[in-house]
């Protein structure tokens, strides 16, 4: 029996290895071969050594910062939001999380597409404020834009995870915090936001990895006015100037920052449930 089990465990894993060799393992070696090699397919560290530039030093810091400051304030909007969603009757929290998730059914392109209608200088917003006497404000083709894009697109994915931790507190150790003298700020700062961190990293690791990445949000609402380093790839393999191995040597570089990034914060988190505890 105990063979037979094996078999079908293996069977049942079998698809997921297929899955993963195919759509993982072997993008990888792909983006691994053409960042080493040339033209040619001979052997070179010039693709790496070409990024080092201050062309490419720029796109990286533009795209890092704007993608902190999306995360940032999807952090600050979400954080109160799954605090509340959380706190909220069984019947209402299904009701939120569904409004939550509800941008996310909706299709990429048409959210992307629906704030460019909103944002540009004759779209709904200016329309409204020439309407009631005020000044048009000059909002698409800016990193502002593009920030909102972020904001709006990733935000639910910063609201669940923090959600979902928030949701499984222990509401007895919030009554002791109370009954011990804590009001509500030391309740929230020495009770709530030490047990609710592992939420709180998962969300920016889910917020930051895409908004660093992303390419076509930058395109639409940036007007193309200034480059990130997902529409610099994007240009490599698709543009008129097409170089596979400059684009997978951007994207190799892309990939190590995000993987000590999430390296760094899963070892925060890892520190924090050892030694992060309620104090009361």
């Amino acid at each position: 029996m105990s063979g037979k089990r094996s078999f079908w465990q293996r069977a049942a894993a079998a698809p997921h290895m297929v899955w993963s060799v195919l759509f993982i393992i072997a993008p990888l070696i792909f983006v691994l071969y053409y960042s080493f090699t040339d033209s040619q397919g001979n052997f070179t560290l010039d693709n790496i050594k070409s990024i080092f530039n201050q062309k490419y030093v720029v796109i990286f810091v533009n795209s890092v910062t704007l993608a902190v400051i999306a995360t940032l304030i999807c952090l600050v909007i979400a954080y109160p939001l799954a605090y509340i969603f959380s706190r909220m009757r069984e019947r209402w929290q299904k009701v939120a999380i569904l409004l939550t998730i509800l941008p996310l059914w909706m299709n990429f392109l048409i959210t992307t597409y629906s704030w460019m209608t909103l944002l540009e200088d004759t779209g709904v917003i200016n329309t409204i404020l020439k309407k009631i006497g005020l000044n048009p404000i000059h909002m698409i083709n800016t990193p502002g834009a593009v920030v909102v894009g972020m904001v709006f697109c990733f935000l639910p994915y910063m609201i669940l995870p923090i959600y979902s931790v928030m949701a499984g507190l222990d509401v007895q150790l919030i009554e002791a915090a109370a009954d011990l003298g804590c009001n509500s700020f030391k309740i929230l700062t020495k009770v709530i936001m030490p047990m609710s961190v592992s939420g709180v990293v998962s969300g920016i690791t889910m917020v930051f990895v895409p908004s660093i990445s992303t390419f076509f949000i930058s395109q639409k609402l940036g007007g193309g006015t200034f480059q990130l380093i997902g529409d610099t790839i994007e240009g490599y393999f698709t543009g008129t100037a097409i170089n596979y191995n400059v684009g997978a040597s951007l994207s190799l570089i892309l990939m190590i920052l995000i993987l000590i990034s999430m390296a760094i914060m899963n070892r925060y988190t890892d520190t924090e449930d050892t030694k992060g505890r309620p104090m009361l």
